[in-house]
């Protein structure tokens, strides 16, 4: 309670009277704004830091809860463009297949390209997996020790790689089924046009391939401690 503490300044604000501020001399302004400074310092030093900041929120995560989350993403949405490459590719042959059979047998290549994507997120998620090393509860008080800080470093590292490839691999996934499935519909059309929409679709597969080396040389930067107590 701030009563009293500044001589004969009324009770603390907020039990001061509705328009009561207007008949303050102006010489007692300041101290009351050194009061109010005051109150909402102490305040805020009340509060947890976790109400007041959103870069607190995201360091009281677990470092090994960010690097499952940065496995999942690499996996889950590195699956998701495959499948969608694949259902675009697969609706072009089947239906450019009923009038040209001749298609349905080479524009499988289509098919692969889209399914290496998914590939690429499995050995991207393995490797994420390797690195991830075992330790104590975690828990901070205080001051963080040092491995403590590089395991926090190693988690939002290989949430970033998650990212990184997941998106990549998201992305490729759709330009190879687009590019596959004018492919198989050009290629029924025009069989000399298969050739030429096979290199845009390898040219479009290597997207990912540079998700997962830039994802690799990432990954190095994550070295959890072995901290076993």
């Amino acid at each position: 309670d701030f009563q009293g503490s500044f001589g004969n300044l009324p009770s603390p604000l907020w039990r001061l009277p509705a328009g009561s501020l207007s008949t303050w001399p102006a010489d007692a302004m300041p101290e009351l704004m050194e009061m109010m400074g005051h109150k909402e310092h102490m305040h805020a030093a009340a509060m947890p830091c976790y109400q007041t900041s959103w870069l607190c929120v995201f360091e009281a995560v677990s470092p090994y809860m960010w690097s499952y989350m940065g496995i999942a993403f690499a996996l889950g949405i590195s699956v998701i463009g495959a499948a969608w490459g694949i259902f675009l590719t697969g609706s072009s042959i089947v239906g450019g297949g009923i009038k040209a059979p001749r298609i349905s047998s080479k524009n499988l290549v289509s098919i692969i390209f889209c399914e290496a994507v998914a590939i690429y997120g499995v050995i991207m998620a393995i490797i994420m997996a390797n690195k991830i090393e075992g330790s104590l509860i975690f828990e901070v008080s205080g001051k963080l020790e040092p491995w403590q800080a590089q395991t926090m470093v190693s988690g939002w590292c290989l949430f970033a790689v998650g990212l990184s490839v997941g998106f990549s691999n998201l992305f490729c996934g759709v330009c190879v089924g687009v590019s596959g499935s004018g492919c198989a519909l050009a290629d029924a059309q025009r069989p000399e046009m298969f050739v030429k929409m096979l290199i845009v679709e390898i040219f479009g597969s290597a997207l990912g391939l540079f998700g997962v080396i830039v994802g690799i040389i990432q990954a190095n930067g994550a070295t959890f401690p072995k901290h076993l107590g």
